[in-house]
């Protein structure tokens, strides 16, 4: 059974890798009133909050509410742990407060520039450990040789059991050119790691032709991430190789952690023409469904590569492809992320992330906790030393690659020889011989 994980992304100023969008505040006008701010915390998670925890009582919370109201706060930094303490009773990481710097941060990563060591985190539910989903290609922690699975069990020689996202994120975070040690636990041996914090700026998209034996071009994209950068950059990334005319793609979503959900589905639009993308279920179960627009940039074959550090908004563009059957998965099952959460900034410059809705695939599969099962299982082989370098992703020595590489060069082989068949020549001789 795969284990369960709260999965929230660390790029060290942290966001969730949930898919999520931004709204803002009505109010452009900047208060310090410290009730004000938690009657606003308050209202968002009474109007919208989609609880799958079980946990969230509608006349608990408006209970609640009248206890807090009538709590005197001095400064909005007690505004701030009465907010951390109201949402804590709802079970939800998803679903948290940010302060203005926090929240000023979030949204200059979600541009695509990040500060830190490159890594996505978890909280597995069970043992409550941090655990390492993936590392940032090229970054630090890439660098490092840190893998997905790592438990960080320390930072800088101070234990975290215990520790929630938010206060690992703080003890991580740091200037540019300083260090940070992480205690690793791997197979069962522990280990330190020293990583030098820098400012990250990831190209979304990596791509190339890949010529084969056949003479049969294949076209690799790699996404890592899907910020507000993606759609552009996938775009171009196809539009460039469609000039090379290759048999068909490779679109390899391995380890990629979400991002924002528009994204997704701008992307999702860029490899189908017709069908269902995705649709969203809110507490009231009022269903949002988004649709391709007949605007696909290229029409050829298609394989997925996923595994279980696709999650979230990979989970909406691998379920589309699959569902609407424009292509192929293969890989592992994915991460299991099927919830949205919504930022909301408030009125003193702080901000929320909320859960208000899930998300579910054209065929209406709940994928929280469930994930994506691949058409074609495909496992990683590894060499003898243990090591796939980020220059060997999508090469002959990526089995998985391999694998996606195999099934267009079958079909490849086939529509040649249906199109080398000629009647009136020799051919005629070797289709009738048995």
């Amino acid at each position: 059974m795969l284990k369960r994980f709260l999965k929230i992304c660390l790029l060290i100023a942290t966001f969730p890798s949930p898919s999520f969008s931004f709204q803002a505040n009505s109010s452009t006008l900047i208060t310090n009133n410290p009730k004000e701010i938690i009657d606003q915390v308050w209202q968002i998670i009474y109007r919208d909050f989609l609880d799958y925890s079980g946990k969230y009582k509608a006349k608990d919370w408006i209970k609640l509410r009248k206890e807090i109201l009538s709590t005197k706060y001095f400064d909005n930094d007690d505004a701030y742990i009465a907010i951390k303490d109201m949402l804590a009773k709802l079970d939800d990481p998803y679903t948290r407060f940010l302060d203005p710097k926090e929240f000023n941060e979030m949204r200059i990563d979600t541009t695509g520039e990040l500060m830190g060591v490159g890594i996505q985190i978890s909280l597995d539910e069970i043992t409550k450990k941090i655990i390492v989903v993936s590392p940032i290609e090229g970054t630090p922690a890439f660098i490092a040789g840190i893998k997905p699975n790592d438990i960080i069990v320390s930072i800088n020689g101070k234990t975290i059991e215990g520790f929630t996202i938010d206060s690992t994120v703080k003890l991580i975070r740091g200037k540019k050119g300083t260090k940070v040690e992480l205690g690793i636990i791997r197979d069962n041996e522990l280990f330190n790691v020293t990583l030098i914090r820098d400012r990250i700026e990831i190209n979304v998209v990596d791509s190339r032709i890949n010529n084969t034996v056949s003479g049969a071009k294949i076209g690799y994209l790699r996404l890592k991430q899907f910020n507000a950068k993606s759609p552009k950059e996938m775009s171009l990334s196809i539009n460039k190789l469609e000039q090379q005319q290759p048999f068909g793609y490779v679109l390899d979503l391995r380890s990629n952690p979400g991002g924002l959900l528009e994204a997704s589905i701008e992307i999702a639009r860029q490899w189908l023409n017709t069908g269902i993308i995705v649709s969203t279920k809110t507490k009231d179960g009022i269903t949002d469904t988004r649709k391709a627009k007949s605007r696909a940039l290229t029409n050829r074959p298609v394989v997925v590569l996923i595994n279980e550090g696709s999650a979230s908004a990979s989970e909406i563009l691998s379920g589309a492809i699959k569902d609407n059957k424009r292509g192929v998965l293969v890989g592992k099952k994915t991460f299991g992320k099927g919830l949205v959460q919504s930022v909301r900034s408030l009125s003193d410059g702080s901000g929320l992330t909320v859960t208000v809705a899930k998300y579910l695939t054209p065929s209406g599969k709940d994928i929280n906790k469930n994930g994506i099962e691949p058409d074609i299982r495909a496992e990683l082989v590894l060499n003898d030393k243990n090591i796939l370098t980020n220059s060997d992703l999508g090469t002959l020595k990526d089995s998985q690659y391999v694998a996606a590489e195999n099934i267009l060069l079958k079909k490849f082989r086939v529509e040649s020889n249906q199109k080398s068949y000629d009647p009136l020549n020799s051919n005629l001789f070797y289709a009738l011989k048995k």
